[in-house]
């Protein structure tokens, strides 16, 4: 009995050390957590155009990023803070591609999916001739980024590896561009004959000569073919001739009347709301972020409190719902304006024109109430105009 008050007083001790250590653990944790939630913020707030998901097990840092800098700006605010961690977090492009660190869609239009299955979210699409940034691979799934930067997963069977030799030889040659809305590349110099691919606006092969009416072409994966001569042109006249001007933007937006709505479509074979503004802009030499939330950051402001009067075509409009004290904006639907009867053109349902005008008959109240501002695209605006930079050449 008499050694009781020392064995207690030991195991209060103990107790203390226990507790205080789990803190401290806890402590550290908590601060590695704020550490990697504002290199997170900083580096990819927007997860659709950059990936770090990186998070501390214990002492390990897990997970993957395609931006080094995040990872060394996440590590040198570690060691400041004292914080000791192993180093498990994986930088893409993988080491398994070996190399491949390129592709080329290489079928009229690739759907690029949420995740790496083919009955996943279809999240874009990309045309042929498309190059695409290649970060890891899953099967036969392979994750990209878009020339708009956006992440996401591509079926193998879309598209052609290339590592960074094959695909600077690739962009040697000249190249074709298809602007018909849909046809086909042919076996031989008869378009009643077979074919070797279906095309569509905005396709981009090799051009290899001119025979017969017909361009000769190579499809990025070796295909060789014809396109009949009427339905393409050389892609730089194609590039030097874009004028995207008011009256320019609502001519290309009307030859996609009809078009049927395709969650993530980008093409003339579908398009929903941003994929239609997106095609429109591309069709004129200017590549727009590839969501309607992405795309109203875009441009200067166009004031419509009074009224329309200050919109001008190809004007942007964003609908949605606005900001909420415990809530943030969210806009979920993009249309252009035409001008004429305050109308505007968008995909809803198919390819359509409604006016903001309650007088007219095709005024669409639904997007008259949710409407939130208009946006004034300049070329300056956009992520790249390829009057002055090639994405394939």
């Amino acid at each position: 009995m008499r050694n009781f008050p020392l064995v207690f007083l030991f195991a209060i001790l103990a107790s203390c050390t226990i507790t205080k250590t789990t803190s401290d653990t806890v402590s550290k944790t908590a601060m590695a957590q704020s550490h990697i939630d504002a290199v997170r913020q900083q580096y990819a707030p927007d997860k659709r155009t950059a990936l770090f998901q990186v998070e501390l097990n214990g002492t390990t840092l897990t997970g993957e990023t395609n931006m080094p800098e995040a990872k060394a700006a996440l590590l040198e605010k570690l060691n400041a803070a004292a914080i000791s961690f192993q180093d498990s977090i994986k930088v893409l492009p993988e080491a398994e591609l070996e190399g491949k660190h390129w592709a080329v869609v290489s079928i009229s239009v690739a759907n690029i999916r949420s995740q790496p299955k083919h009955a996943a979210e279809l999240a874009t699409q990309a045309t042929m001739g498309t190059p695409l940034h290649v970060l890891k691979k899953d099967g036969g799934w392979y994750l990209v980024q878009t020339p708009d930067q956006y992440i996401a997963w591509v079926d193998a069977g879309g598209i052609t590896l290339m590592d960074e030799a094959r695909f600077e030889k690739w962009k040697q040659p000249k190249k074709l561009l298809y602007t018909h809305p849909y046809g086909f590349a042919y076996a031989t110099t008869d378009a009643q004959g077979a074919t070797i691919s279906d095309m569509v606006y905005g396709d981009v092969l090799l051009l290899k000569g001119q025979v017969k009416g017909f361009y000769h072409v190579e499809l990025p994966d070796g295909r060789s073919g014809y396109v009949q001569a009427n339905e393409a042109v050389n892609y730089k006249d194609w590039a030097a001739s874009r004028q995207p001007t008011t009256d320019n933007l609502v001519l290309t937006s009307k030859r996609m009347l009809g078009v049927p709505y395709l969650w993530g479509g980008t093409s003339f074979k579908g398009v929903d709301c941003s994929g239609f503004t997106k095609t429109v802009y591309f069709m004129n030499g200017l590549v727009l972020p590839r969501d309607a939330s992405q795309q109203i950051h875009l441009g200067e402001l166009v004031n419509t409190e009074q009224g329309w009067q200050n919109m001008q075509p190809g004007d942007l409009l964003f609908f949605g719902v606005p900001a909420q004290a415990d809530k943030p904006e969210r806009v979920v639907h993009v249309g252009m304006w035409i001008g004429g009867n305050q109308e505007f053109i968008h995909s809803a349902g198919k390819v359509k024109i409604n006016s903001m005008n309650p007088e007219a008959p095709n005024y669409d109240a639904s997007e008259f109430k949710r409407f939130l501002r208009a946006k004034r695209i300049s070329p300056q605006a956009t992520l790249l105009d390829l009057r002055q930079s090639s994405l394939y050449e």
